[in-house]
């Protein structure tokens, strides 16, 4: 009897505590926390140094692949980003964003230098020769149709979202383009108080 009472006693006590333990909080982008793409990639920055995603371990990575000349995507979702960058105060300098191109062929560092910075002096326009940019793409699960290099201003199909990297530099996330700023900052926020 004396038994049965401290199993239910130690039942109880767990389910208390279960019920008191704050749950995990969740994301508002995809959760893709352990995938095992996503490495490091190194292309030319739009200074023309060669950059790397390892260069900014310790900060949240946000990756978009787009054009300079591309119609709709692409600058509006850098203004979002930069809105973001505002919007984290303080914790704006824990945050990085690369933007790399999939259009090699016309967004050359001088290229991608007058027009990545005009949204956020911090973001960094990244290209390559067009082998290096499809196995970056292909690194990061990133689909584009690439262009003919004697097209003046192409129009290129890629994927549209962002790719999320922790302070560790592991993929964590997937935001889509339409996701609120305020959403974002909140997943931000998470990671760095996560601390990877």
């Amino acid at each position: 009897m004396i038994a049965r009472h401290r199993s239910l006693w130690i039942f109880c006590l767990l389910l208390l505590l279960a019920a008191c333990t704050p749950s995990k909080p969740t994301f508002k982008g995809m959760d893709v926390t352990g995938v095992d793409w996503g490495g490091d990639i190194t292309l030319q920055g739009h200074t023309g140094k060669p950059v790397s995603t390892a260069d900014f371990r310790g900060k949240v990575l946000v990756l978009f692949f787009g054009y300079t000349h591309c119609p709709d995507i692409c600058a509006p979702t850098l203004a979002k980003l930069a809105a973001l960058h505002k919007a984290l105060g303080a914790d704006s300098d824990r945050m990085q964003v690369l933007f790399v191109t999939v259009d090699p062929a016309h967004d050359t560092p001088q290229q991608l230098a007058d027009f990545v910075p005009k949204f956020d002096r911090t973001f960094v326009g990244l290209t390559g020769k067009p082998e290096e940019i499809a196995a970056a793409a292909r690194a990061y699960k990133i689909a584009y149709v690439p262009a003919s290099a004697d097209a003046p201003h192409p129009q290129i199909d890629h994927s549209s979202g962002m790719v999320v990297k922790d302070a560790d530099g592991k993929v964590r996330l997937l935001w889509k383009n339409e996701m609120p700023v305020e959403d974002m900052a909140y997943d931000v926020r998470l990671l760095l108080k996560q601390g990877g």
